[in-house]
């Protein structure tokens, strides 16, 4: 059975329309019992993403970018934050944004670019889907300084990290970002077989 076929929509009302699209909605939900409860979630639609991990297996380094996050900040986080690359699809294809998007951050040109996975990252409130990929980089592929789009207010630092320095960064707080921490957990067991975390872990 369809979940569709257990959800009635009763009213939608637009809270915000601004930089993104929160909306109220109330609707009745079939229950594994079969009983019907009303209920009333508020959903904020950004649109869908796309982040990548760029690496490079001979000299086990990644590309992680550092910038400020307003709403990171607000939440108790003194710090820029440390990410992966990502960015809005903007009707675009995920492949093809994650391309554009990466060069505008880092100044790195793309040669491959792999999918690993989709996840919802914050599906209670938030409706973004985000595409999950990673690319192979030579230190040759940088064609320029990166930094991101100025009149969006974006000032982007790039970092050169070597992967076990990365996963030791998970454990020590310094980095924090949900997406990030998946791409660099993957690449652990994927992409860096021999990486500290895997040798660690027990038999």
């Amino acid at each position: 059975m369809s979940i569709a076929d257990r959800v009635r929509v009763e009213d939608v009302t637009v809270l915000s329309n601004d930089w993104y699209v929160l909306k109220k909605t109330t609707f009745s939900f079939r229950r594994s019992d079969g009983s019907w409860q009303r209920q009333s979630r508020e959903t904020y639609d950004r649109g869908n993403g796309a982040t990548i991990l760029l690496y490079d297996p001979d000299r086990r380094t990644v590309i992680l970018t550092r910038q400020f996050r307003y709403p990171a900040f607000v939440n108790g986080h003194d710090d820029l934050l440390i990410e992966a690359p990502a960015g809005l699809l903007d009707d675009a294809a995920p492949e093809d944004r994650i391309r554009a998007e990466t060069e505008e951050e880092t100044g790195f040109r793309v040669r491959d670019v792999r999918p690993i996975f989709d996840a919802f990252m914050s599906p209670g409130s938030v409706t973004e889907r985000l595409h999950f990929f990673v690319g192979r980089y030579e230190p040759g592929d940088r064609i320029s300084a990166g930094g991101g789009n100025e009149i969006e207010g974006e000032d982007i630092a790039v970092l050169e990290v070597d992967i076990d320095e990365a996963l030791a960064m998970i454990g020590s707080g310094a980095i924090r970002d949900g997406k990030t921490i998946m791409l660099l957990q993957y690449a652990a067991l994927h992409l860096f077989p021999q990486s500290a975390q895997t040798k660690d872990a027990p038999r």
